[in-house]
């Protein structure tokens, strides 16, 4: 029977094994467990197949974010951090903020970074794309963040980007960023770095803003060459 997410799953049956001579009620038999078998399958043939039947399939995917402040230094490929799964399957998020897949197949990661810049003048922030130490090619894009305004009120940009690429079981994709001129706390620098702001409460309600959010998903298996 067909639920509002799920299917059932159907098996096989294990037909009795036949007489020697012709029996009426094993055929009857026979005949009444092939009935169910295919009505089984039409339970799930049916939903799948009809408008919206994409609803009960589940791709592999993970969605996740980071709740803190992330600084790098001048010139230095940094990992962009992430403290919170939102959802996953065949997916595992690490503690090195990495993720690794569980399949092989090609995939589309979506990802959005609160970059801000303190200085006084433009800087630019690159971000890109890593499966284990490989760079992925084409996956970089550039940002060039505004400066600030006025004291107190900087420059913001929220680099979006969606970049697909191949990866094989087991393997751990990571997002990094950098840019040449870096906030730094101590010793004190203006420069840029990607900022979470907590919840609010007044002068309106509004959720917190993660520092990055990001999400990949399956887009198909990898093709096979003729």
């Amino acid at each position: 029977m067909a639920g509002e997410n799920y299917l059932l799953a159907t098996k096989s049956p294990a037909l009795p094994l036949a007489p020697v001579e012709f029996d009426r009620g094993y055929t009857d038999t026979t005949h009444n467990i092939l009935r169910q078998y295919f009505n089984t399958l039409d339970n799930v043939t049916g939903p799948l197949l009809a408008n919206s039947g994409g609803r009960f399939l589940s791709f592999p995917h993970i969605a996740a974010q980071d709740t803190t402040d992330q600084r790098t230094t001048d010139n230095t490929a940094t990992k962009v951090l992430w403290n919170t799964l939102d959802s996953g399957l065949g997916f595992t998020l690490n503690l090195d903020s990495t993720a690794t897949a569980a399949h092989t197949g090609v995939y589309k990661i979506d990802y959005s970074l609160q970059f801000v810049n303190t200085d006084n003048a433009v800087h630019d922030a690159f971000v890109w794309l890593k499966v284990g130490t490989t760079d992925i090619v084409g996956s970089a894009s550039k940002y060039t963040v505004p400066e600030r305004k006025s004291a107190g009120v900087f420059g913001y940009l929220v680099a979006y980007s969606s970049v697909t690429f191949q990866m094989n079981a087991g393997e751990s994709v990571a997002l990094y960023w950098a840019t040449s001129q870096a906030n730094v706390v101590s010793p004190a620098a203006d420069g840029i770095y990607i900022e979470a702001i907590a919840a609010q409460s007044s002068p309106f309600v509004m959720p917190a803003i993660p520092s990055a959010i990001g999400s990949i998903v399956f887009v198909s298996g990898i093709p096979v060459q003729l």
